[in-house]
């Protein structure tokens, strides 16, 4: 099994049942033993998967920022800082094949609140020792995704909690690892909404004359 196997949700071709040239009894057996072994192999990796749940090892961290502050009726911008741990890479945004797993960021903000238009860095191409034919868009170090805060008018002023989900995958040089989920969370204060009255000019004493 190969690190391109994590990588892509693709399963092998020949769990299908493809016989081999010669003679299809044996072509079958090696078929069978290649399907048991690949589960026994692969079992190790769905444990993974299903304990890559917020809470499991990460390859990346996310960094706390000070409370967002906004009017209510208004918009503000966010910048939701990321890193990836060093000697690893990320997918991008927008990797280089519909089959990679790419990196996105799901918020469920309080009511009256809402994430907009989430924006994603571009991504480097870079090319590994487990592929070394082909270039992935990938992030690594630092990264961030901003986006825009905005609260309703009738949001009540206080402070409110906003959490999400970083999804990912991460690899090194020679293989790539099951899908993981970072959870995110981040302050926002909402403040009085701006006065929309008029402002009224004091009235003109009729003694004043230009």
């Amino acid at each position: 099994m190969t690190s391109r196997d994590f990588h892509t949700r693709l399963p092998h071709p020949c769990l299908a049942g493809c016989s081999l040239p010669g003679n299809p009894a044996r072509g079958r057996d090696s078929v069978g033993k290649f399907a048991i072994g690949l589960l026994l192999m692969t079992a190790p990796a769905v444990a993974q998967v299903v304990a890559s749940k917020p809470g499991a090892t990460q390859r990346v961290a996310f960094a706390q920022v000070a409370p967002v502050r906004v009017a209510a009726g208004k918009s503000t911008t966010v910048e939701l800082p990321f890193r990836v741990t060093r000697g690893y890479h990320i997918n991008s945004h927008k990797p280089t094949s519909e089959l990679l797993i790419a990196t996105a960021l799901s918020v469920k903000p309080p009511t009256d609140i809402a994430i907009i238009k989430l924006t994603y860095p571009a991504g480097e191409d870079r090319s590994f020792p487990f592929s070394p034919g082909d270039k992935l868009n990938v992030y690594t170090g630092d990264f961030a995704v901003t986006g825009m805060v905005r609260a309703a008018r009738t949001t009540p002023p206080g402070r409110y909690r906003v959490k999400g989900i970083l999804k990912y995958q991460a690899c090194d040089d020679r293989a790539c690892y099951p899908p993981g989920q970072l959870p995110v969370a981040f302050d926002v204060k909402i403040t009085k909404a701006a006065s929309t009255r008029p402002r009224r000019n004091p009235a003109q004493s009729p003694h004043v004359h230009p």
